[in-house]
């Protein structure tokens, strides 16, 4: 193609971005009608790439649900140019890439990146999907496996199952009522049984809804403008124009007959919400003023005089999220959301009370131009110094966009507010009325009374009309004393100057305060540079996880603080300025990030109400009962999920089992919590970076706040070396095949988490593993998800812990755990054979791949801050580790990798270490007939002969144990030796 512009309609060369963006845009309308919006970042370690159909679920044929999601899947599977079903996924692999894809209601959205010397390459292939998708019949019968596996995992999640009743309690002749997601029976089981063949309805609706003209299209690379331009032009004007018109519903789904209702739903997790969702129109053409944005920016408020303070007060709700919701073209929903206390629940007629009388106070106000410009300084603040995205997220959220602004407000439109229209706010205060409310209340105390059934997923709910009484006195609510518009924010910086650069700025962290009780790294941004800094501190002490009732102790303490600093951190969080408590197994975490400016305000604020804390009563029975729900919730989490936890309970030197923590929670009194607060914090020793826009003296004085702040109020001391002894791994024996089981009762999935443990970490044994890990993923996926079709989740990664790493592969399938297994000793064997074929070039496509990646930055201030982090967590001070291991992974042989796989993971290897985890789903057999499958497995099908010295596996009844029968890893040696500030035991300050 010698002259691409022959094929485009319109340029943009126009679109307004933020003051710090050094990327270039351009914006082109194909003669296909196809949106194409391209970002030239010359800076840029990844490509990446998004198409948005502007279709989903809605505009399906209701015989087939699911078939748009089938579609998604579906284009992966081959095009006539690259027939291969995994040569898309294989090249993505190969060259540093990665991809996804998702279908919503009114679009579906494809994207991947890639090493940006590939995109050519990535480009061509995923354009196919768009010119001459294979469909083959073969993918087709595998695939609605894959779709039905999907389903399955979401079937016991909360989530789904609310979005879906929303559906089914809607008009029921509207498209939303539709079920979108699909699974065995919607797209092969029923269509069968009626003489249809699937694959003919998704040829129909491939060819009715794919058009160009309802694509947008977002391409990201190194190139110019120019040399995009030329790369894409070619690849998709030849999409075929079906002037398809874009699908919208002028009619909302909630009518008049689906109002003024209440429904009851009975959960899987013990979760307690109240959902009050009002019809309202599709606002998105008003996104100037954005008049949802204001009136959930006040309902959703939780300062003083908030509605959520008021329902704080009663001990009724710990949590509101207020706002618009978009639907689809056409309608949306205006959505307060409550988490709601073991009292509130009780309540609920109450809280809907209090909305309604806070409703009729912003009424009595009116709309404030004042609160319309605070919003307004927040969100240009915000724009102005926006993060860098991850190329891949950047293009998947802008190809939406393309249909949602115009092409030159298409990077500002979601964060401007340029308008103020106090007639818009009133029109939509004014629908969010009780004549048009719908509530839903979740909570297991309904069980009893829930006697309806929703078709797809199974839940248990009862609907109701609600009362003309109540439905009255909602109407003709009073203003409440206590509810009040919020003050203003005082809190919003105003100095973005970014601080003088310091005479040397050093290019990693380093130590600029060593004493017993303190460790200060220190590092001066000098490459985002935005107005904005972390502080992040451990603050070590062995109270934190001395038994189970201390970790409860630390765990109720942290939310009790969270709970008490809520008003003031909210207002903080508004203006760029936000903060997180956490727990580890020695220590309490503090993160503090954000605008420089007013940063040191908020540690402040923080450090006193930790070491100042006035336990309420209430609140503290609220953050027992939460902690309870919190662990007891476990046993409804994903099998994969539940399969990872007993993997880490078997292999850490310590783990509080959740039958631990739960068996000494009762007792656990406000004096017990009051009382661990000065003991925890009587001798700490605090490890603390700081990032950012700083200059090392103004880290030294924040380091100064915190410090002051535990001695002054908790008469804080250091701790001695020899309670500073840290965590390590189990360490598994040579040829072993340990197998633990653990029974899921709420998922009819079970899942496999097997581990093959490879030692301590070490550059070339670390390279080596990661290497390996880069091999196995697109062939595993390929092997066990594509063509075996054990699950939707499939997936194999590197795990690291403890010093120690080693090969892991999840699976989460209807099969017997025992199976998967088998099968991921199949594929081991295949692999074999796989490593030996590797021809040269492909290994070299792999190490370039395993380059690029470690040698990819961070994109923002906070990954890179917990890059950092993270190497001071591990005590390794390994900063420059990227470049490190790059240098050693450029020295490996493809031989040496060959051996390393056959000592270690092979079937035969001589040091195998395995353990696999077993969680089965209530109707899989037991573990004795599971050892004899893997029995059979071994010698069934001429895969896995069995290795020489097989071993049988040998089954982990008692964790306790396991643990002792065997030794623990050493931990690696820090890669800096920090010195230390004892000398023989004595603080040499007193020297």
């Amino acid at each position: 193609m010698s002259d691409p512009s022959q094929f485009i309609s319109k340029v943009y060369d126009n679109i307004k971005k933020s003051n710090g963006d050094s990327r270039a845009y351009r914006g082109l309308e194909l003669k296909n009608g196809m949106k194409v919006l391209l970002v030239s970042d010359s800076s840029t370690d990844k490509s990446a790439a998004a198409i948005d159909v502007q279709v989903g679920s809605l505009s399906e044929p209701r015989d087939f649900p699911g078939l748009a999601h089938f579609c998604e899947h579906m284009l992966f599977l081959g095009t006539e140019k690259y027939p291969s079903e995994n040569e898309y996924n294989k090249y993505l692999q190969e060259h540093g890439g990665s991809s996804n894809a998702y279908t919503a209601e009114d679009n579906t959205c494809y994207y991947f990146d890639v090493s940006p010397s590939s995109l050519v390459g990535a480009l061509d292939r995923f354009s196919q999907f768009f010119l001459s998708p294979l469909f083959t019949e073969s993918a087709t019968e595998r695939e609605v496996n894959a779709v039905h596996s999907e389903h399955q995992q979401n079937v016991q999640n909360d989530g789904w199952r609310l979005i879906q009743l929303k559906k089914a309690t809607c008009n029921p002749n509207h498209d939303f009522s539709k079920f979108g997601t699909g699974n065995i029976d919607t797209l092969f089981n029923d269509p069968k049984s009626k003489g249809v063949d699937i694959r003919d309805e998704l040829l129909k609706f491939h060819e009715n809804f794919y058009s160009s003209n309802i694509m947008g299209l977002v391409i990201y690379g190194k190139e110019t403008l120019e040399e995009l331009t030329d790369i894409v032009v070619p690849l998709f004007s030849s999409v075929i124009n079906k002037n398809v018109k874009m699908p919208e519903w002028k009619d909302h789904p909630f009518d008049s007959n689906h109002l003024r209702l209440k429904g009851y739903v009975f959960p899987v997790k013990n979760i307690r919400t109240l959902v009050i969702t009002f019809p309202i129109p599709d606002l998105n053409h008003e996104y100037r003023s954005n008049p949802g944005s204001y009136l959930g920016h006040l309902i959703g408020h939780e300062g003083p005089g908030s509605l959520l303070s008021e329902l704080k007060s009663r001990g009724w709700a710990n949590t509101i999220v207020a706002g618009p919701e978009q639907g689809c073209r056409g309608f949306a929903f205006f959505i307060v959301d409550f988490q709601l206390t073991l009292e509130g629940i009780e309540h609920v007629d109450d809280i809907i009370t209090l909305l309604f009388q806070y409703l009729a106070m912003l009424k009595e106000e009116g709309p404030k131009e004042w609160i319309s410009k605070e919003c307004q300084k927040l969100t240009e603040m915000t724009f102005r110094f926006k993060d860098r995205e991850r190329p891949q997220s950047y293009v998947a959220s802008l190809a939406n966009r393309l249909f949602l602004y115009p092409m030159e407000e298409v990077l500002s439109g979601p964060y401007l507010i340029q308008d103020y229209k106090p007639e818009l706010i009133k029109q939509l205060l004014n629908l969010l009325t009780p004549e048009n409310i719908r509530i839903a209340v979740v909570g297991k105390k309904f069980e009893d009374i829930c006697c309806e059934t929703e078709k797809w997923y199974g839940t248990k709910y009862k609907l109701e009309p609600i009362e003309g009484e109540l439905l009255e006195n909602w109407k003709t609510v009073k203003t409440h004393p206590h509810l009040k518009l919020p003050a203003p924010n005082d809190l919003i910086p105003t100095n973005f100057e970014q601080v003088t650069l310091d005479t040397e700025v050093t290019k990693y962290p380093v130590l600029i305060k060593n004493t017993p009780m303190c460790r200060l790294w220190f590092k001066q941004d000098d490459e985002f540079l935005l107005p904005k800094a972390n502080l992040t501190f451990s603050i070590k002490s062995p109270m934190a996880y001395v038994d189970p009732f201390h970790f409860n102790l630390c765990h109720i303490y942290l939310q009790l603080v969270t709970d008490s600093l809520n008003e003031y951190s909210y207002a903080a969080e508004l203006a760029g300025l936000s903060h997180a408590l956490g727990i580890g197994k020695f220590e309490i975490t503090l993160a503090v990030q954000g605008y420089n400016d007013k940063l040191h305000i908020l540690l402040e604020k923080i450090l006193e109400g930790m070491t100042n804390l006035k336990i309420d009563k209430t609140r503290f029975e609220i953050s027992k009962e939460r902690l309870q729900r919190s662990i007891g919730n476990f046993r409804a989490e994903q099998p994969y999920q539940q399969a990872t936890y007993y993997n880490a309970l078997l292999l850490a030197e310590r783990h509080w089992t959740n039958e631990d923590l739960l068996n000494c929670l009762d007792e656990i009194t406000i004096e017990a919590v009051q009382e661990f607060i000065p003991r925890f914090f009587s001798r700490v020793c605090i490890e603390a970076l700081m990032y950012g826009n700083l200059q090392k003296q103004q880290a030294l004085g924040l380091m100064t706040i915190v410090e002051s702040i535990l001695r002054k109020n908790m008469d804080s001391k250091y701790l001695m070396p020899s309670q500073l002894i840290r965590e390590r791994e189990v360490q598994l024996s040579d040829r072993c095949h340990y197998v633990y089981e653990a029974v899921n009762e709420v998922h009819s999935s079970s899942s496999v988490d097997t581990y093959y443990q490879c030692g301590v970490h070490e550059t070339r044994s670390k390279m080596l593993l990661k290497l390996l890990a880069d091999l196995i993923s697109e062939p595993c996926f390929n092997y066990l998800r594509t063509q075996e079709q054990l699950g939707y989740i499939v997936s194999s990664s590197s795990k690291h812990s403890n010093g120690v790493h080693g090969i892991r592969f999840i699976v989460q399938s209807d099969k017997p755990p025992s199976y998967i297994d088998g099968r991921i000793e199949a594929f081991i064997q295949y692999f074999d054979k796989y490593l030996q074929e590797l021809s040269d070039a492909e290994y070299q496509n792999h190490v370039r791949s395993v380059t690029e990646k470690l040698l990819e930055k961070p994109k923002k201030l906070s990954v890179q801050n917990m890059k950092y982090w993270r190497e001071i967590l591990s005590q390794q001070f390994n900063f420059d580790r990227d470049n490190i291991e790059v240098a050693c992974l450029a020295t490996l042989t493809k031989d040496e990798l060959y051996s390393y796989f056959k000592e270690l993971i092979a079937d035969d290897a001589p040091k195998r270490k395995k353990l696999s985890v077993h969680v089965l789903s209530s109707a899989c057999k037991s573990l004795n007939e599971s050892t004899e499958c893997i029995l059979e497995e071994a010698n069934g099908d001429g895969l896995i002969p069995p290795p020489p010295e097989f071993r049988p596996p040998v089954k982990v009844d008692d964790v306790r144990k396991f643990k002792n029968s065997l030794g623990l890893y050493p931990l690696p040696a820090p890669y800096i030796q920090i010195p230390s500030p004892f000398l023989g035991g004595i603080e040499k300050s007193k020297l």
